[in-house]
């Protein structure tokens, strides 16, 4: 199916309704992280299914809805790129990753980077060098350090902390709290997988961290050991 179909589809399900809750979700004001982008409101199943039904389209046509203005354009087209991303080569995979990389300008909202930051960056860096992930998490760009972060989910899934460890390190400063609920939520996936590791990391860094960071990271702790770490008593 061509662009032209996805984009007649999309805007057969927007609703202005949803639109300006998505808005007001998504922080789009004056000054706000999602300042200017332009919701048409349809629900994520709805999405999901369009983009199921046009996996086929171009690499142009896919750089056409991510230069959008429009936040579901931009999503539909991530969705194709995840979509796609298992059933490729290994050649197709960096093919995407190359072109992931190159529209990170364009993947400017927290849900954004979350859908697809795992499955694609995540998923082609897994058994490669991870150098790019500090390069991305010491960028200007807020939702390049995101990236950065949720890429290591699907490390963390395989049960490799390190480079998970390594650029929550790096963010621990950061003053968005963009930035403090991802690295706290990755850290708290470490714990999942392996509570020694997230606590070790943890106690040397817990009394620093911003205090939603440590929220997060500590959200899933029993309540004694959870006020233990807010009270700064671990």
């Amino acid at each position: 199916m061509s662009l032209v179909e996805l984009r007649s589809n999309l805007q057969a399900n927007a609703d202005e309704e949803k639109a300006k809750n998505l808005r007001w979700f998504f922080k789009t004001g004056p000054g706000e992280y999602g300042e200017g982008d332009i919701f048409i409101g349809i629900k994520v199943p709805v999405l999901r299914s369009i983009a199921k039904n046009h996996l086929d389209l171009t690499f142009d046509e896919l750089q056409k809805l991510l230069s959008s203005m429009i936040h579901e354009e931009r999503l539909a087209a991530l969705m194709v790129l995840v979509l796609r991303f298992p059933k490729c080569t290994d050649k197709g995979k960096r093919i995407i990753y190359k072109f992931y990389l190159k529209n990170t300008a364009n993947i400017n909202n927290w849900d954004l980077v979350d859908l697809s930051a795992p499955q694609i960056v995540g998923g082609y860096l897994i058994d490669k060098e991870k150098n790019i992930l500090e390069k991305l998490a010491s960028s200007k760009n807020l939702w390049e350090k995101r990236i950065a972060m949720l890429a290591t989910f699907q490390f963390i899934k395989a049960n490799q902390f390190d480079a998970s460890l390594k650029i929550a390190d790096t963010l621990l400063k950061d003053e968005h709290d963009i930035i403090h609920k991802a690295v706290g939520w990755m850290l708290r996936e470490i714990g999942k997988c392996n509570l020694k590791v997230e606590e070790d990391f943890l106690k040397l860094h817990y009394k620093k961290m911003p205090r939603t960071m440590l929220r997060y990271a500590i959200e899933k702790f029993p309540e004694r050991k959870r006020k233990g770490y807010l009270l700064g008593k671990v």
